[in-house]
């Protein structure tokens, strides 16, 4: 009887879990962009010279609800204190219908006006940047498309087991987006058409009369 032989014990191998590496890749990259607009928050923020961080705190000051809250006061106390002064038979500081009162209301005004158009003009500088990063990123975007169209379609021609046919569709998909002819069409379409003013009349129309 042949001695049976003994195997040791193998430890068990566990396939690598491949979902790792994706994942921690697609999480460096997320941190990698959210580091970028933190930058560039940061750095738009640092070229804030101090006479507009004056103003951005006097706009958010001016948009609470206890900035309302002081005007109507600021109103009352001045109407109350200058019908006392007239029951009391004393001179008012500033009489009926209140000049006095009508121009700081207006100066004011004129000055929040200002302070909050200022603190738009910065946000809309920044908006813009935003709309320029976001074509960018799209052209970018439609290219690196056309570019994967190109490529599944030469992986289409050269399996053999796939039937080799002609797709219109994907060849034009292939072509990469122009900018240029993108914005002559889109101003050529919004064009106002031509209008006709009272009075006149178009070629078209003298031919119908004639």
């Amino acid at each position: 009887m042949c001695p049976m032989k003994i195997i040791p014990d193998l430890p068990p191998t566990t396939a690598p879990d491949s979902s790792d590496i994706p994942a921690g890749s697609e999480r460096d990259q997320i941190s990698q962009n959210i580091e970028a607009v933190l930058d560039f928050y940061t750095r738009e923020d640092l070229k804030i010279s101090r006479s507009q961080r004056i103003l951005e705190r006097i706009s958010n000051f001016t948009g609470q609800p206890v900035f309302l809250g002081i005007i109507l006061l600021f109103v009352a106390l001045w109407i109350v204190a200058n019908v006392v002064l007239h029951q009391s038979g004393r001179a008012e500081f500033d009489p009926e219908p209140y000049f006095w009162l009508q121009g700081i209301i207006g100066l004011g005004a004129l000055l929040t006006a200002t302070v909050v158009l200022s603190k738009q003009n910065r946000f809309a500088k920044l908006a813009e940047q935003r709309e320029h990063l976001d074509l960018k990123v799209t052209l970018l975007t439609e290219q690196k498309v056309a570019k994967l169209i190109d490529l599944m379609e030469e992986l289409r021609r050269d399996l053999p087991n796939v039937k080799n046919r002609h797709d219109p569709e994907a060849a034009e998909l292939q072509k990469s987006m122009n900018p240029e002819l993108v914005l002559a069409a889109l101003d050529e379409r919004g064009a106002p058409d031509k209008q006709v003013k009272p009075g006149e009349e178009t070629a078209e129309s003298v031919d119908d009369t004639k």
